[in-house]
């Protein structure tokens, strides 16, 4: 199956599943930025149920402004914000202190671009899954794929309603099990078993 999507922030479960189980990967670059999309935000499991985690982007007075050309706003201290909220939500995790020191240099560091960030967490994550997942990038943006599997819609978050088959998460005796978080959530519960339970999934 040759895929297309986006490169999101800590992508979601269903990206990751689709990621996986690709014959070739092929990401969109070309596109206009969309606001309220995981290009800019994930979703993880805190001790109050469902978290959204956004990443704040500097305005611009172009209508249309390309994906590739969004700034972060870095005024904000938005990643201290979000590495604490990880600490919190997966702190008791099984796996999160094996992976925090891997992790935590992408929330100290400073990137001006938000699509050069989701690209440098894309090989972190693949390399905390201890997978290589070659891929390519688009030139030019086309609305219809006819010969590659059309998963650029999976970048919004709220009609993705994938639901993927449950695991043991921190806090579900509080709130249940909750669906197609981002990729972190099965990690950090998971560790590496992550990589096989992600294939076995049906998109």
């Amino acid at each position: 199956m040759e895929i297309l999507l986006y490169p999101t922030y800590f992508p979601s479960i269903s990206h990751y599943v689709a990621l996986l189980q690709a014959s070739s990967i092929t990401f969109e670059v070309e596109d206009n930025f969309q606001k309220q999309t995981n290009r800019n935000r994930m979703y993880i499991y805190s001790p109050n149920g469902v978290q959204l985690l956004n990443i704040p982007i500097k305005h611009s007075n172009e209508a249309h402004q390309k994906y590739k050309d969004v700034r972060i706003e870095n005024d904000f201290g938005w990643q201290k914000n979000h590495f604490k909220s990880l600490e919190a939500a997966y702190r008791t995790s099984p796996f999160f202190e094996y992976f925090e020191d891997d992790f935590r240099p992408i929330f100290e560091k400073k990137h001006e671009f938000l699509m050069d960030l989701n690209f440098e967490i894309f090989e972190l994550v693949n390399s905390a899954l201890g997978v290589q997942l070659p891929f390519e990038k688009t030139t030019e943006y086309f609305h219809e794929v006819p010969n590659k599997t059309d998963f650029r819609p999976l970048v919004n978050g709220k009609k993705d309603t994938f639901v993927n088959e449950p695991y043991t998460q921190v806090f579900e005796e509080k709130h249940g099990f909750l669906p197609n978080l981002s990729v972190l959530d099965v990690l950090f519960n998971e560790g590496r078993h992550a990589v096989s339970y992600l294939k076995a999934q049906q998109l």
